[in-house]
């Protein structure tokens, strides 16, 4: 589609005045009985083992729950059912009895403990007693999810939440359990802790990971108040006591993380105890003295002991990584006689040997204790019981220093972090190697846990991937990641929200496809949009009716002859406003503003609704979902083979019951430009 240019240059000449003339250029809105639908995704993730999905549907009416056995992996299981009834559909799943009467389809959740069920699994061909195994079919004779054990049980019950549709529980027949043992996500504890990890806890469940890794450091443990160094954006110990409970509730383990001797500036907040620092000369300590007693004595030992009571966990781990990555370690005279080796293992032999006492393990970081200068010497005189986290954040499927761990005798587990790959071929790895399991770590910053939804969303997203990956290594890498994420942290009801879309063609100012090299962005045939298909289409969980970009004003010499606003004439009520969009060009900075929306009232009042790069939008040449504000909506290739992606702003009227006059795209004229291509009206009459 080629550019309405004489659009353009009406826009260009009133763009200097303070107004447009209401119904100037008229656009065509379209009822829209479906304009936001949630629909379930296909497939379950993590992949199973081996799946068949045949075609049926086993109805809803009159099914109900039952549990056999008295394991609470078995009732979690079926309040987890029960709450993704109510979420996807709003309705009840009732709790059957184990005497009920009658022949009705029903669910049935239980191990192979139970004799009948034992011989249902037998029957039906899908019995396995792997460790957190399970079998799992669903027919017309009812639903039916059976445990190696409670936890298999428990997991299996995941997978059927995956299968309800608004329709029914899709027929299916599924064996599963994990290739890694231990599958692990990282998680943080702060003041903000509760509004996140109550949505990410169930998350992580319903995931099948089986523990997480709490970021423990700035809990305002009672060592920490008492000495005056307890941060006021760290957790209490109330809230780290209750996250721990609610993950037990969700069959993960907690291993509290303690960052000890590197990483320690936690110790060493408001100015206190300096007289403990390592490096003397340090203005921002990071490493303690081994050699005072006081550095376990008056901290160290005390917190461990308060984590232990607080979190109840089999192990803890004691961070030791990066040890001499800032302050000067030895620094201090003693500590240079002694040489840091010594001080290093002497340091974990203290640690490990208190929490010993507790009955608790302990875990480290491997990249101090097995680095190429001192593999030969150090692990030699560490206890085999100590557990090694192998962290190496590149993908790819070497990783050596699995082997060299693991035949130095110690348990070792892949540590993963959020690049695309890296999680994928490090399970593969960890699995091939022998290796504990796997851990997904998670660096959002102390106090950063909102991030996880809005600036380093791309780490929740990573969750999604490691999941698939850690539970079966095998399974193709995938695709969705990103909706999923979005969808598992704030699940939404399965249903049609009516609304409008809206055609803007008449205020179109670039074609998506370039064919001589005045659409889109003016790179050519290439390097363009025309994969993405003009009409009524349904993009992500939105339905938008696609004519072409109506691309603005930016820094780059292609666009800067482009208008830098556009209005569109509405005069209708909507509950929301969605926005399909993108920019042509990344910007400089995160959160850099590039435009803004400005909806104005039939009574002359307006919203603004302002547009910062990586958090509303981003250039369809920009995969990274750092923000979960904007919904994935459309992905896709270039004809030179490179990956493109649009996402969809939702935004919710404040006024609902007044007219919408206008909505007005303005930019920032830099050179992340905006360009909108969809809009649509939710709830619009």
């Amino acid at each position: 589609m080629k550019p309405n240019r004489s659009f353009v240059a009406l826009l260009l000449a009133l763009s200097a005045g303070s107004s447009v003339p209401a119904g100037a250029v008229p656009v065509t809105v379209t009822p829209a009985p479906a304009a936001r639908l949630v629909t379930p995704f296909p497939g379950v993730v993590p992949q199973p083992r081996a799946a068949q999905f045949p075609p049926g549907m086993l109805p809803l009416a009159g099914l109900g729950v039952r549990v056999v056995g008295g394991a609470p992996e078995l009732a979690w299981a079926a309040r987890d059912l029960r709450a993704e009834w109510q979420t996807r559909l709003g309705a009840s799943l009732a709790a059957t009895g184990p005497d009920a009467a009658g022949s009705a389809p029903k669910i049935t959740v239980g191990t192979l403990a139970d004799p009948d069920l034992a011989a249902r699994a037998q029957k039906a061909g899908l019995l396995t007693r792997d460790p957190e195994g399970y079998a799992l079919w669903v027919d017309a004779g009812g639903a039916f999810v059976v445990g190696a054990d409670a936890r298999g049980a428990y997991l299996g019950a995941q997978s059927l939440r995956q299968l309800l549709t608004p329709d029914g529980l899709r027929f299916a027949r599924i064996t599963d359990a994990p290739a890694l043992k231990q599958r692990i996500a990282m998680i943080y504890l702060d003041s903000t802790s509760q509004g996140v990890n109550d949505r990410l806890i169930p998350l992580l469940a319903a995931l099948k990971f089986n523990a997480v890794l709490v970021m423990s450091d700035y809990v305002q443990w009672d060592t920490a108040r008492a000495g005056g160094f307890a941060h006021p954006g760290g957790a209490t110990k109330a809230e780290a006591r209750r996250v721990a409970d609610l993950a037990r509730s969700h069959g993960l383990e907690v291993i509290p993380l303690i960052e000890t001797l590197g990483h320690v500036g936690w110790m060493f907040y408001g100015g206190k105890n300096l007289d403990l620092r390592q490096d003397e000369g340090s203005q921002n300590p990071y490493a303690y003295d081994t050699l005072n007693p006081a550095t376990y004595d008056r901290v160290i030992l005390p917190i461990l002991k308060e984590a232990v009571e607080v979190f109840r966990p089999a192990r803890v781990h004691l961070g030791h990584d990066e040890v001499r990555s800032r302050d000067r370690f030895p620094a201090r005279e003693n500590g240079k006689a002694v040489g840091f080796e010594k001080l290093f293992v002497d340091d974990v032999l203290k640690l490990h040997g208190y929490l010993k006492s507790m009955n608790v393990s302990s875990m480290i970081w491997h990249d101090t204790a097995f680095a190429d200068a001192v593999v030969g010497s150090v692990p030699a005189r560490l206890p085999r019981d100590l557990q090694v986290a192998y962290w190496a954040y590149a993908p790819g499927t070497a990783f050596p220093a699995l082997k060299t761990v693991r035949d130095l005798g110690f348990p070792v587990l892949g540590a993963s972090w959020s690049d695309p790959g890296n999680a994928e071929g490090f399970a593969r790895a960890a699995a091939q190697g022998g290796a504990a399991g796997m851990i997904q770590t998670r660096w959002t910053g102390y106090f950063g846990n909102p991030s996880l939804w809005d600036g380093n969303a791309e780490q929740g997203v990573a969750f999604v991937r490691a999941a698939s990956a850690f539970w079966n290594p095998a399974a193709p890498p995938l695709t969705d990641a990103a909706a999923r994420y979005r969808d598992l942290y704030r699940p939404a009801e399965y249903r049609a929200r009516a609304g409008a879309t809206v055609n803007l063609g008449p205020l179109v100012t670039r074609a998506l496809a370039d064919d001589d090299g005045s659409g889109w962005i003016g790179k050519g045939s290439d390097i363009d949009l025309r994969n993405l298909k003009p009409g009524v289409q349904r993009l992500g969980e939105y339905t938008f009716d696609i004519s072409g970009a109506v691309m603005l004003r930016g820094s780059r010499a292609s666009v800067k002859g482009l208008p830098p606003q556009a209005v569109i004439d509405l005069d209708r009520r909507a509950s929301g406003l969605v926005f399909l969009q993108t920019t042509g060009w990344p910007a400089a900075t995160p959160r850099e503003s590039v435009g803004r929306y400005e909806i104005e009232y039939a009574d002359g009042t307006r919203q603004t609704l302002p547009l910062e790069y990586g958090r509303h939008l981003r250039a369809w040449t920009d995969l990274q979902p750092t923000s979960m504000i904007p919904a994935p909506a459309w992905t896709g290739k270039t004809g030179d083979g490179l990956d493109v992606n649009l996402t969809a702003l939702e935004w919710i009227n404040p006024r609902p019951d007044t007219v919408i006059r206008r909505v007005t795209l303005v930019s920032g004229g830099g050179n992340a430009n905006p360009a909108l291509l969809g809009l649509t009206l939710l709830g619009a009459p």
